[in-house]
């Protein structure tokens, strides 16, 4: 045998201790049952609730019941997560939603279509009907909710526009627009923002948009079908600071978080139907 025929077979030995090496310990340590050793095309998270919320839309049979529909970004998405499926050992909203708005036949059951991560104007596009080119997520006559609960817009605060407080509440003032155009016997419950633990950004951003959030519901003609809910102040201590435990990272609620939230907003619905039967 040649020298390099010797190598080679020398190193082909090699390898296939080394891998042989490899199977024995994987086995050992039960490693063929993680999903990391698996090949799995990618799907984010945004994609699966997109997916998700087409298919109720699609499915309009359920659609009927629905007397609250809430919108917005993961701040409103995450209602629907238990665990923290990124964070160990945070909670998010689910238990408070289910308790509050998962009931069928109830007066508040409630769809949810927050998708985490949307800007205002990913969201303008999911509202946009179909045969305007959108994915028409609201164009089911079935779906013809009592209310429209919204809270979006913190996210256009990143990569922001400029100027960002302007950008901002125009992009929330265009998302009214496309709710009111869509379903237009609704009434849109339009929340705050909610403090973040960035006291430049609430400054420079949270407080200014929710100040022309408070004047705009109040002004014609949005007075006739937009209620302003006011969370910012149940969020925050007395000296206006966020108020930590209501947060899992400093943007979107903990459990604890959802349940003022919930708190809130319950009783604003009820004051609301009251109201509209007088």
């Amino acid at each position: 045998m040649t020298r390099s025929a010797m190598r080679a077979s020398s190193l082909a030995c090699w390898t296939a201790a080394i891998l042989a090496t490899m199977a024995a310990a994987g086995a050992a340590s039960g490693a063929t049952e993680f999903v990391s050793v698996k090949p799995l095309q990618r799907v984010e998270y945004w994609q699966q609730r997109e997916a998700a919320i087409n298919a109720v839309v699609a499915d309009t049979k359920s659609l009927p019941d629905v007397k609250l529909l809430f919108v917005g970004d993961s701040i409103t998405d995450f209602w629907l997560l238990g665990d923290n499926p990124w964070v160990k050992g945070q909670r998010c909203g689910r238990k408070v939603w289910d308790e509050s708005f998962g009931r069928r036949g109830s007066v508040n059951f409630a769809f949810n279509i927050g998708i985490s991560g949307d800007r205002t104007e990913h969201l303008l596009y999911r509202l946009q009907p179909r045969a305007q080119g959108g994915l028409g997520q609201i164009d089911p006559p079935e779906l013809n909710p009592e209310f429209i609960v919204l809270l979006v817009g913190i996210n256009n605060s990143w990569a922001a526009e400029e100027p960002v407080a302007d950008s901002v509440f125009e992009g929330v003032r265009a998302v009214i627009h496309a709710l009111h155009a869509g379903k237009p016997d609704a009434r849109i419950i339009l929340q705050t923002l909610l403090p973040t633990n960035e006291e430049p950004r609430n400054d420079e951003v949270v407080r200014p948009v929710n100040r022309r959030l408070v004047a705009l519901a109040a002004s014609s003609p949005y007075a006739n079908y937009v209620s302003l809910l006011d969370l910012y102040p149940a969020f925050v201590d007395a000296s206006g600071r966020q108020i930590g435990n209501l947060f899992n990272d400093g943007l979107h609620p903990s459990e604890t978080g959802y349940r003022v939230w919930r708190d809130q907003l319950v009783p604003f619905l009820d004051a609301a139907r009251a109201q509209a039967r007088q």
